[in-house]
């Protein structure tokens, strides 16, 4: 066993040339004197394998200067989690749930829209954060995520929406102050080594979608070392010794990555005041964040987190305010199997159960959350973005002696608040689940296999939960929209309502699309609609069939009378016919395009069909 005393000898051994070796000795006491000894007890005579050594040394100068603390913190972090999760301790001992305080909304309501007008008027302050670091292997699709098809009547995949989103709401924002509004909303993507190349390929191969170039930044994760044993030993790679074994760290980097990068010290000088952080693959979630900003701005919220209505022991995390025998308190996510014990063991005998409402009184989390930017910074430079961590290490026996494979120290982005002050104002906002939570994370096998009632969380039924979402928009803003028919796609039943699809900038806000539906309009279950434009009016539109409108902004479209033809049929696809594309395959039905009426606008000025 090497002993700190012996590093330089050790190096010595293990290189020839002295003076190439040098800047890595401190790092090799350090790893030493934190017990990792048996990285080194491999290593030959000097003249042997003196590449793969530097590359060692290179990789973990990347893993020390990567994590907040350096490699002694993740170490001796890595320590005491393996402890605690040794001996079965509780990370919620001598803490009391109770419901939070937050906003419950009611979609198109008066107090809703004034929400979503204030929450547009604040977007042009604000700065959006995607976390994107995870493949599509899950979901049975070999590409990023946010390359999939949000929906496949248009074909445009969730960064497309992201996007053109993000530019809607700075448009609108613009547009509600007279100082001749230029702001540019900066978007930033959290990427991996798995999505980093693609992210930007497919950002750069669509012109970024609309985006200038310059409002987006590109923030790489790095990974972290996985732990061999209780004594959190680093793991080499089975297949190189030169290598430490490395996993992600989890979403929660976003936070330690946005102070590094000192982004957030640049928005606070522009006067941005708001930072909204967003999953990869939730196609409904710019339904909620206008009015969700407006609950941030009007509440003063310097956490906010999105919710929906969550069902009693529901597969959800709840948001739970959580009060220590020591006074401390905070509002954080509890995981939705740790939920129920603790209330049960806190004087709530039928533990989470539904209240009056026929839902839990701890709403579900979504893990969309806006910061407010000021105390933000504030917080980090305390903690520099460093996130409460948890480890998950799988044992091979109840001895808890050794663990199946490595395991790693994880972060959650939804965890910032742990850390905050009792003085901070954390929140939340409800919003129905149908209007703002869909999210596309289970492949077709696990989606069947999914009990019914429960929500698939597929490509299948976030698709379709899209159709639903606008159809039912739609009937809020007085058109006649069919019920929609029942039918199954690889394994799940699902409703398949009228395919109704809009670009945001023509529906970005409930205000929008009522002040673009005119007169009876009506849509029966089969037909399609895709509306592609700011300024097209549904002035008693009847349609049976499939409707395809695109304009320029220019353009002033109003689409009257009765449109029918034989429309797109749905086909049935079995996910595992290869003949067929990974995306269309994992959602278990393709559109056969026998007939529809497309029309294209292109230039300015009042433009009618009458059909």
């Amino acid at each position: 066993m090497f002993v700190l005393d012996e590093a330089d000898e050790m190096l010595s051994r293990g290189f020839k040339d002295q003076n190439k070796v040098h800047p890595n000795v401190e790092l090799a006491k350090m790893l030493l004197n934190e017990g990792q000894m048996h990285l080194f007890e491999h290593w030959p005579e000097p003249g042997v394998d003196d590449d793969k050594k530097k590359s060692f040394f290179d990789q973990v100068r990347r893993l020390n200067s990567s994590y907040p603390g350096g490699l002694v913190s993740y170490i001796q972090n890595a320590r005491k989690l393996l402890a605690d999760s040794k001996a079965g301790k509780n990370p919620y001992d001598g803490f009391t749930p109770s419901v939070p305080s937050g906003e419950v909304l009611t979609f198109g309501d008066d107090n809703f829209v004034s929400l979503e007008a204030a929450g547009v008027k604040e977007a042009r302050n604000a700065a959006f954060v995607l976390v994107a670091g995870g493949l599509g292997e899950r979901l049975g699709y070999k590409g990023i995520k946010v390359a999939l098809p949000r929906e496949t009547t248009t074909g445009k995949c969730f960064l497309q929406h992201y996007i053109e989103s993000i530019l809607s709401l700075q448009e609108a924002s613009c547009k509600m102050v007279d100082d001749g509004c230029h702001t540019k909303i900066p978007f930033v993507i959290m990427t991996s080594d798995d999505t980093n190349a693609l992210t930007i390929q497919l950002l750069e191969s669509n012109s970024y979608f609309g985006m200038e170039p310059s409002q987006v930044k590109i923030l790489k994760q790095e990974k972290v070392a996985c732990l061999a044993d209780n004594d959190a030993r680093l793991a080499l790679d089975p297949n190189d010794k030169y290598r430490i074994q490395t996993k992600p760290h989890g979403h929660g980097d976003v936070h330690s990555l946005l102070y590094s990068s000192g982004l957030l010290e640049q928005w606070k000088s522009e006067g941005r005041k708001w930072v909204l952080f967003f999953q990869d693959t939730n196609g409904l979630l710019f339904n909620a964040i206008p009015s969700a900003l407006g609950v941030s701005a009007i509440k003063g919220y310097n956490v906010n987190s999105l919710a929906v209505p969550r069902k009693a022991k529901e597969a959800i995390g709840g948001i739970t305010k959580l009060t220590h025998v020591d006074g401390r308190t905070m509002v954080i996510n509890v995981e939705y199997n740790q939920l129920d014990p603790l209330l049960r063991a806190t004087g709530h005998p039928d533990g989470d159960a539904n209240c009056e409402t026929g839902y839990s009184p701890y709403p579900g989390n979504i893990n969309q959350l806006i910061l407010e930017l000021g105390p933000y910074i504030e917080e980090l430079k305390k903690t520099h973005g460093a996130i409460s961590e948890f480890v998950n290490p799988k044992y091979t026996d109840s001895t808890k002696m050794t663990f199946k494979s490595s395991t790693r120290l994880e972060c959650m982005m939804q965890d910032y608040p742990k850390t905050l002050p009792p003085s901070a104002k954390v929140g939340f906002t409800v919003m129905d689940t149908w209007l703002a939570y869909a999210p596309v994370k289970n492949n077709p096998e696990d989606a069947a296999k999914v009990p019914k009632g429960n929500p698939y969380h597929s490509a299948t039924s976030g698709e379709m939960a899209i159709y639903r979402a606008n159809s039912l928009i739609l009937r809020k803003a007085g058109a006649q929209i069919a019920d929609p028919v029942v039918d199954t796609f690889n394994g799940q039943e699902v409703e398949v309502w009228p395919r109704i699809t809009w670009s945001p900038r023509w529906g970005l806000i409930f205000r929008n699309v009522k002040e673009k539906l005119r007169g009876d309009s009506s849509i029966s279950q089969r037909s399609a609609l895709a509306i592609n434009g700011r300024n097209i009016f549904l002035e008693g539109l009847s349609l049976d069939g499939t409707l395809i409108v695109n304009s320029v902004d220019e353009a002033e479209v109003k689409i009257t009378g009765h449109v029918q033809n034989k429309g797109w049929t749905i086909q049935h696809v079995d996910y595992k016919d290869t003949s067929e594309k990974e995306e269309i395959r994992i959602r278990g039905f393709k559109f056969e395009k026998v007939e529809q009426l497309e029309v294209n606008y292109t230039e300015p000025g009042k433009h009618s069909l009458s059909a």
